[in-house]
C-alpha cells in the first residue's frame, strides 16, 4: 500500500466510495475540482492501483479543515484511516500548518474515538449540520505545533 496525493485517476474511485460511505456524498465534479484548488490537499490510500481510502483537506493561512476520510468497508480495522489522518498531518506540518480542524457527527462513535487517540480535542459543536439524517457535529481541533 501506498500513499499518495490525489491525482485524476483516483477521482472515479473516491466518488464511488464517497457514495458508499456517506450519506450526503460528494459528487466526482466536485472531487475532481478539488485537483485545480490551491487551497486543497487528499491523500491516497492505494494499492495496485486500488483506492483503499482517502482524506481531503482545505487549508487556508495556518489552519486546515479535514474534509473528508473514508476508507473502503472491506480494509477497515487495519489503521488505514489512522495512516491517512497521519499523512495528512505529516504534509501540513511540513507546510507550517498549526491546527487541524474537523466536523464528526455526534453518533459516529467510531471516528470519534481514532480523532481523540490521534489527539483531537473537541473543541464546539454545530447544530443540525449534517442532512440525511439531519444531526450535530462535533468540531474537533488538533495542534500541529511540534
Amino acid at each position: 500500500m501506498i500513499f499518495t496525493e490525489m491525482k485524476s485517476e483516483h477521482v472515479s474511485q473516491i466518488a464511488q466510495l464517497e457514495t458508499l460511505c456517506f450519506s450526503d456524498p460528494w459528487s466526482e465534479k466536485s472531487i475532481a475540482s478539488e485537483l485545480d484548488n490551491p487551497l486543497a490537499l487528499w491523500i491516497v490510500a492505494e494499492d495496485a492501483g486500488k483506492v483503499l481510502g482517502y482524506v481531503g483537506s482545505q487549508t487556508v493561512l495556518d489552519a486546515s479543515d479535514m474534509m473528508n476520510l473514508a476508507v473502503s468497508p472491506n480494509y477497515r480495522r487495519r489503521g488505514i484511516g489512522q495512516a491517512l489522518v497521519n499523512a495528512l498531518v505529516e504534509h501540513l506540518q511540513q507546510n507550517k500548518v498549526i491546527a487541524l480542524l474537523l466536523e464528526v457527527r455526534v453518533s459516529n462513535a467510531p471516528a470519534i474515538a481514532l480523532y481523540e487517540s490521534l489527539g483531537f480535542e473537541q473543541v464546539g459543536r454545530r447544530p443540525k449540520y449534517y442532512h440525511n439524517p439531519r444531526e450535530d457535529a462535533l468540531i474537533m481541533r488538533k495542534e500541529l505545533v511540534r
